[in-house]
């Protein structure tokens, strides 16, 4: 990646507030407790309801901040119109009108009309105005042509010879630790611990589990990810010996037969699914169709083959919501594919960043990675865009649960922190700046998740 000094100032900072300040709108609005305050409250724009009551003091927040950030969409939208493109223009033209008619809507609200779902969807709307004003504006300020004209070939395949060293001479006990090492490497311990989060959040939103199954589920699932971890190790052996981030895992290096893995993944697979069996078929079924999707649909068909390959991808990370949620429902239901729904759309914005750190790398195994085929700048763009995309998911949710002011000041706060990483890899463009945005990415959703256990196990 190509590395710059500039850094972001002027508009842009001014944008990416009302980007922030209409978001806080937005989880506020979703939460019951707004609804709960807008009934208490009984007026407005004044509030003629007891201060005493902490419902009130919630509606009287609400309506200054609203207040505020509507003072600092008109000024982002009149200094953007000196200083936008057409297309910025245009988004922050919509933002603006759409900004009194939803505090209109706000005020019918208010006085008892059941329009809330309305007065949500109008804050949506002009929040998904201003991260395309934002994500355009950046492209305008940062971009280049570094698109590649042509798509760059898959490297011709390895043999299966191929070695990357030879091993070194180990003892007895060494050799024992090595080989454990080796098989615990090729289950990917280090996707274990937030997708073992998605599937708690899941539970959790469905109800209050029992013990007995938060601990099949949550011990099926550890299991599900390492059969698909090692078949994944499996199928893309030859690949891994000529990247650089790759090249050491266990099959690329030898230190674990080919036949002795594929036993192991399918070990892995039969406890995944006995331990899923002892909840229910549907979280069983689940099981199996997220190891089946990431070990074949994922590699061998997406990874390869489109440049959409993290974005489809996204539906293996997503699965685990569903299976938390059935776990304890025997159904998915509308609050576990919302939540499926925010790890799906959070995969590129998180992914694509790691894409950008290893472009090269990506290229020499011969992968359509979006940094790879379309270009380090279309990459930032879409990783701005997912990422709003992401936090009206996380709006949503909170939407059609029962979650409380914890969840809300989490997605707020860790999405604007998330927001100004990738803002920062949109002026600096280096791998630095992308691994930060990674870690941030990796930071909000994690903090998220804890955020709705909590909150959930508070209801």
């Amino acid at each position: 990646m190509r590395s710059s000094t500039l850094r972001p100032v002027g508009f842009v900072p001014l944008l990416a507030a009302s980007v922030v300040g209409v978001y806080m709108l937005v989880v506020v609005g979703s939460t019951a407790a707004l609804s709960d305050a807008a009934a208490a409250c009984g007026g407005w724009p004044l509030c003629q309801g007891d201060l005493s009551n902490p419902s009130v003091l919630v509606a009287i927040f609400h309506r200054l901040v609203a207040a505020v950030v509507g003072v600092l969409v008109a000024a982002t939208a009149a200094v953007g119109w000196r200083r936008g493109s057409q297309r910025v223009r245009s988004a922050l033209l919509v933002a603006l009108c759409l900004y009194p008619i939803q505090a209109a809507v706000g005020a019918v609200v208010a006085t008892g009309t059941a329009v809330d779902r309305l007065h949500l969807l109008a804050a949506m709307v002009i929040f998904a105005a201003l991260v395309l004003a934002l994500a355009w504006q950046l492209e305008t300020e940062t971009g280049s042509d570094d698109a590649p004209e042509t798509v760059p070939d898959p490297a011709p395949p390895a043999t299966e010879g191929d070695a990357t060293g030879s091993a070194p001479t180990l003892s007895g006990t060494e050799r024992i630790k090595a080989t454990l090492g080796a098989y615990v490497r090729l289950m990917k311990p280090r996707l274990m611990w937030l997708l073992c989060l998605v599937a708690g959040a899941g539970m959790v939103l469905a109800g209050t589990p029992p013990i007995r199954t938060v601990v099949a589920t949550l011990g099926g699932g550890v299991l599900a990810i390492g059969a698909s971890g090692t078949f994944n190790h499996v199928l893309e052996r030859d690949v891994d010996k000529r990247m650089d981030r790759t090249a050491d895992r266990p099959l690329a290096t030898h230190e674990v037969p080919v036949a002795n893995a594929l036993a192991f993944g399918g070990l892995l697979t039969v406890a995944s699914l006995w331990a899923f069996l002892s909840v229910n078929l549907l979280t069983a079924a689940l099981g199996l169709a997220a190891i089946g999707f990431y070990s074949i649909v994922y590699t061998l068909v997406l990874k390869p083959n489109t440049v959409q390959n993290t974005v489809l991808g996204g539906a293996a990370g997503a699965l685990p919501a569903l299976i938390g949620y059935a776990a304890v429902t025997g159904t998915v239901g509308t609050v576990g594919l919302v939540l499926a729904g925010v790890i799906f759309l959070w995969t590129p914005a998180h992914f694509y960043n790691l894409a950008l750190a290893y472009r090269d790398d990506y290229e020499r195994g011969g992968f359509p990675m979006m940094p790879v085929v379309r270009g380090d700048t279309e990459t930032r763009k879409h990783i701005l865009l997912y990422l709003g995309a992401t936090l009206l998911g996380a709006g949503a949710l909170a939407a059609v649960s029962d979650l409380g002011w914890l969840y809300g000041a989490t997605t707020v706060s860790l999405g604007a922190v998330f927001l100004w990483m990738v803002i920062r890899l949109h002026y600096e463009r280096s791998e630095g700046a992308a691994f930060r945005a990674f870690h941030a990415s990796n930071a909000y959703l994690g903090l998220v998740l804890v955020a709705i256990v909590v909150d959930g196990l508070a209801v």
